[in-house]
């Protein structure tokens, strides 16, 4: 039977704008305050979406949040009609106002956590939605991304889901930002590797002193004895804490991994060498042949990798064997990393081409191409039982395309999030999307 692994771009709120939330995030904290655009940023997430499909790819689309978070901000205090809420944070409390508006939930490599079929004890795909409970904006997410993960893989049969973890410091928990997998083929049994900023229980593992370490071991290895990985499955390592000083908040900043190979960055990780010979020892059980890319510091700066989002890229195998590079078009304007990139490419390796990508919007708030995406591998019966309305074709490209023309506005700032009538039309354009995408009820507004 054959398998996939298919790529669930999120799709760019109404709300996108530059609140600067994000502490250790060097992108999002340095465009602050500066005017964004939410529709050009939708349609260039729909852009890379629909060249993906292009190219062969199969593609699909994971719905936004309803912003204003309403429910939010009356969970702290305010009170009143909903245009009466907003109107009292946005006079007592802007940095909670632009919290509650925040579109962070396009970057759905933080969504959730997925394990395939064929990794799993009980033969389904495994969900765990994230907890995001490092940064307030974010920890908002999770009962909405549950209800849309669970409207778009909804048969029993197939897909298994879970809560998120506690929502305390010890379970800090980001999602597949900072977990990959390798395997021979999407349908063989692989390895799963999280990657982890910290330890909350045992003092051997070093944390970062500048920036916080979102991920913890404690948060990996529950999700994964909540998806039923075996032992002989899964690889733990550590992110090097030094370079998440230096703006690496996510393990997918600064590493990227598909089928057999893992490209990433030689200041990476720490124990390198061990954990790269666990892997390859862990995938040859399995009939893999790991493969590993190093990035020589001496080449690509870590704070170039930061600057360029260079491993913030999408790894796609392409039928020859080979594999396809997908890179923000901030890698092409480094020399630096352009030329790493023209060098590796000309090599003969197993990286052979690179696309670029404008996703300016995305990247400004600290973004990139593979924020943008949740995968998950599938065999053809389980993608044959994914909700078909949100599989990426030609009439729902331009219907979305439509759709964000109609609804989104083309500047936002910070105060035009005090303003009550961007509320109905976030949730005049959800609700069509809703219609669309075949989720039925999904966001707060259409189920209170």
């Amino acid at each position: 039977m054959k398998s996939y692994e298919v790529n669930f771009d999120g799709l760019v709120g109404p709300t996108h704008n530059y609140g600067g939330l994000s502490f250790g995030n060097v992108a999002s904290q340095s465009n602050s305050q500066q005017s964004s655009n939410p529709k050009e940023a939708a349609l260039q997430g729909l852009a890379k979406m629909k060249a993906l499909m292009d190219m062969g790819f199969v593609q699909g689309v994971l719905a936004p949040q309803e912003r204003p978070d309403v429910g939010a901000l009356r969970s702290l205090g305010f009170s009143g009609t909903d245009a009466q809420v907003i109107e009292q944070a946005a006079k007592e409390a802007v940095p909670l106002l632009v919290a509650s508006c925040s579109a962070s939930s396009m970057w759905v490599a933080n969504a959730a956590t997925v394990s395939p079929s064929a990794d799993t004890a009980d033969g389904r795909v495994h969900f765990t939605a994230a907890n995001l409970n490092c940064k307030y904006h974010r920890s908002i997410e999770h009962p909405t991304t549950s209800r849309v993960l669970g409207a778009m893989f909804a048969d029993q049969k197939h897909f298994a889901h879970h809560a998120a973890l506690p929502a305390v410091a010890q379970f800090g928990d980001e999602g597949a930002a900072n977990h990959t997998r390798f395997c021979r083929d999407y349908g063989e049994a692989g390895v799963e590797f999280f990657v982890f900023g910290r330890s909350a229980f045992d003092p051997r593992y070093p944390a970062p002193q500048k920036y916080p370490a979102r991920q913890t071991l404690e948060a990996s290895q529950a999700v994964a004895r909540l998806h039923g990985l075996s032992d002989d499955g899964v690889v733990y390592a550590q992110q090097n804490p030094a370079v998440i000083d230096q703006g690496v908040f996510h393990n997918d900043v600064i590493a990227v991994g598909n089928g057999e190979a893992l490209f990433y960055h030689e200041d990476a990780f720490l124990d390198t060498e061990q954990m790269l010979a666990e892997l390859s020892a862990k995938l040859a059980k399995r009939g893999g042949q790991f493969k590993a890319i190093c990035v020589p510091r001496a080449q690509v700066s870590v704070e170039d990798a930061v600057r360029s989002y260079l491993f913030n890229s999408q790894l796609l195998s392409q039928a020859d064997g080979s594999m396809l590079l997908i890179v923000p078009q901030e890698c092409q304007n480094n020399e630096r990393v352009w030329q790493y990139l023209q060098t590796l490419t000309s090599s003969g390796g197993l990286i052979r081409e690179v696309k670029v990508f404008d996703l300016k919007q995305s990247m400004q708030n600290g973004g990139g191409p593979a924020c943008l995406r949740l995968r998950v591998a599938l065999n053809e019966t389980e993608l044959a039982a994914v909700n078909p309305g949100v599989i990426m074709t030609a009439p729902l490209y331009g219907t979305l395309t439509q759709w964000v023309e109609k609804h989104y506005r083309d500047r936002m700032t910070e105060n035009d999030l005090a303003d009550p009538q961007l509320l109905l039309e976030c949730r005049a354009a959800l609700d069509e999307l809703t219609q669309i995408l075949k989720l039925g009820a999904v966001y707060p507004f259409q189920i209170n």
